[in-house]
């Protein structure tokens, strides 16, 4: 049974993850049985991860078993789809720096998930989180330098072969620059960084002026 459901309703793509904690809701999310199975619905204007999906993210980008350092889990609606995506024999380790945000984040997700691990850290200094190498760096940070936290903690943490999927906010690094020039800029960051860049998502009409690098090194 899959992880990750894609269905098609009135000319619209539809999400669903199979839940790993049947009967318990995160953020308030629909829960359908599929086949027997239990899965919950995946909103793309909730969460860019769902969005870039839809908009051409390869599905298997993170798959069963993998091990993905999330940097910036705010509450965690992302981050349990991410749960449930890698399954029982996965690990999502979560980084939040905000504490009020990360309590949400442990009441909600990491108390009832036990395949996530929470962190309140400041993912600009990734010494800071007890982490062991991982397959994928999920990044989703409002700062201006967003892809230089990305970098830093894929030269600690990723392994060789990993990948880098950073979400870019072109108004959080520069709210004059087009948004477009703002994703080359930061793409030619990560490439030259060693990154080999996969492709670039705009992730409208699901979220303005954001795109989602997905890459690996």
């Amino acid at each position: 049974m899959k992880n990750l459901l894609r269905e098609e309703k009135n000319g619209r793509t539809a999400l669903l993850t199979r839940n790993l904690v049947p009967g318990k809701r995160v953020y308030n999310e629909d829960l359908l049985l599929r086949d027997g199975v239990e899965y919950r619905t995946w909103d793309p204007f909730r969460s860019k991860l769902a969005a870039a999906i839809i908009k051409g993210l390869p599905e298997g980008t993170i798959g069963v078993g993998s091990r993905v350092l999330y940097l910036g889990a705010s509450t965690g609606t992302t981050a349990s789809h991410v749960s449930d995506l890698v399954g029982p024999s996965g690990m999502v380790i979560g980084v939040e720096f905000a504490p009020r945000v990360a309590r949400e984040f442990v009441e909600n997700v990491a108390r009832v998930r036990g395949n996530v691990v929470p962190f309140v850290a400041d993912a600009r200094d990734p010494s800071k989180y007890s982490v062991t190498e991982v397959d994928v760096v999920y990044c989703d940070i409002a700062q201006p330098d967003q892809t230089e936290i990305a970098i830093a903690n894929c030269r600690r943490l990723l392994k060789k072969g990993g990948t880098l999927i950073l979400v870019v906010k072109a108004r959080s690094i520069d709210v004059l620059k087009d948004p477009g020039v703002v994703f080359a800029e930061e793409r030619k960051k990560l490439e030259g960084a060693g990154f080999k860049v996969r492709s670039v998502i705009e992730l409208s009409p699901f979220e303005k002026d954001h795109a989602l690098v997905y890459s690996t090194i």
